[in-house]
């Protein structure tokens, strides 16, 4: 497994420049998140970009995965929207839009993963017809995602439509089980909805697990807290994701700490470091 950091936790500086100080601190690899500052899919300027990106990230070595939770890129008034579940069919397809362009964005940056969730469900449809849109509208993300050789990590996210390991588990199914689709597994999220006994729950799954975000949090509250303020039971978790062979990132996502990300980099990295050598 790799020490990884997360973009979106990054404030005040240009996150490209922050790699090679990452790398100080003994990080390999990076989840990127995409956002009107960086690596913008609509931005005519993408391709250069991108360059210096892919260089900047080899010339360090990291791996690299990419995620699709930037706040307001879609829309600067709405957090999160559109979604695979918004009411409208037309917000729906920008999203998978969207989701479409982070694929080949991904593969164009050597990334291969692409991170991914459902979105909240916000009108009184019944839950079928939720189903229904969600499915419909991952349907050609699966398809590019397959042509273009990524793999596509679903994320079960709190407050979502798709919100626990069970859920993600009944999309797959319904979904005809595809092999490029696996599984990003967030371990506060785990704590934030009460999934018991949580290593038995990922060891059940770590072997679809292809992409690790690492936050504390504490039950019924979806805050993402500093390694060791919470209550998760890290190692337990840790164990689970080595027995089964685990070897990507496990990215720290604390977005609400950008403003002091130095700090947390350098904090994080010695918690997680006493973790890997137990």
């Amino acid at each position: 497994m790799r020490l990884g950091f997360s973009t979106n936790g990054i404030g005040d500086v240009a996150p490209l420049d922050a790699v090679p100080i990452l790398k100080d601190l003994g990080y390999e690899s990076l989840a990127i998140t995409p956002d009107r500052h960086l690596l913008d899919p609509f931005s005519p300027g993408l391709a250069a970009e991108t360059g210096r990106w892919r260089s900047g990230l080899d010339a360090a070595g990291f791996h690299r995965v990419m995620e699709t939770g930037a706040r307001h890129l879609l829309d600067p008034a709405r957090k999160h929207e559109p979604t695979l579940v918004s009411p409208n069919r037309t917000d729906r397809d920008r999203r998978t839009e969207f989701l479409v362009r982070v694929i080949d964005l991904a593969v164009e940056l050597g990334a291969p993963v692409v991170s991914l969730w459902s979105g909240m469900a916000r009108d009184a449809a019944d839950d079928e017809t939720l189903w229904q849109r969600l499915t419909s509208g991952i349907g050609p993300v699966l398809d590019r995602a397959a042509a273009r050789g990524i793999v596509l990590g679903f994320e079960p996210e709190p407050g979502m439509f798709i919100d626990t390991l069970a859920r993600q588990e009944a999309l797959h199914e319904r979904l005809g089980r595809p092999e490029h689709l696996r599984l990003t597994v967030d371990l506060g999220h785990l704590e934030c909805m009460g999934e018991r006994p949580a290593s038995a729950l990922l060891a059940s799954r770590a072997a679809e697990v292809v992409n690790v975000h690492v936050d504390d949090m504490v039950a019924c509250r979806h805050e993402h807290l500093p390694l060791g303020t919470g209550d998760v039971d890290f190692p337990p978790l840790f164990a689970a994701l080595a027995a089964a062979g685990y070897s990507g990132g496990l990215h720290v996502e604390l977005p609400r700490q950008s403003h002091r990300w130095l700090e947390t980099a350098r904090e994080s990295a010695t918690f997680l470091r006493r973790l890997m050598q137990r």
